[in-house]
């Protein structure tokens, strides 16, 4: 029998940087960092240009410090991106009903769904974390995500939905 205090689960996962979000930082520093210090022999033209290069910076900053924030409740999870840790847009309202399977990406479970044409999301880190597994859910037959989820966050969905959820 779940209590009400286990039909509630929060979780943040923080998307790690790779080489290309990287490289993208570094292109836009570096341009900025060079056109600023031009900017001090007078040439307005060179000044718009730093200024430019700095509010693009800034922006690159926002897109590649990613987290997720996922929310279980009332057989709902709901995935929200957060940008920056200070914007916050909805990625997915996931109703458990209409959940096909959720599995590890590596289970055995997925054998029969692995050569299905759908659309991927990836609301994840991209690959295991410390104490979360990569999640493969496969939503409504068109679509399927990719979540990071800790053990206790995926007993919960089970425990809603036994037959449709795996956490081996």
């Amino acid at each position: 029998m779940i209590t009400m205090n286990e039909s509630y689960k929060e979780l943040m996962v923080k998307r790690e940087r790779g080489i290309k979000e990287t490289v993208m930082r570094i292109v836009c520093i570096v341009p900025t960092v060079l056109l600023a210090l031009l900017a001090f022999t007078g040439s307005p033209v060179i000044f718009i240009a730093a200024v430019a290069c700095g509010v693009l910076t800034y922006f690159m900053f926002q897109w590649t410090d990613i987290e997720f924030e996922y929310l279980y409740l009332d057989k709902e999870i709901t995935v929200d991106k957060v940008m920056a840790r200070t914007r916050r847009k909805r990625a997915a309202v996931l109703d458990v009903n209409k959940i096909e399977i959720m599995a590890p990406h590596d289970s055995d479970q997925l054998a029969f769904y692995k050569n299905r044409q759908v659309k991927t999301t990836d609301l994840s880190a991209g690959h295991d974390l410390d104490g979360q597994k990569l999640y493969l859910v496969y939503y409504e037959g068109s679509q399927c995500f990719l979540l990071n989820l800790d053990e206790d966050f995926a007993k919960t969905v089970k425990a809603i939905a036994p037959r449709k959820v795996f956490t081996e």
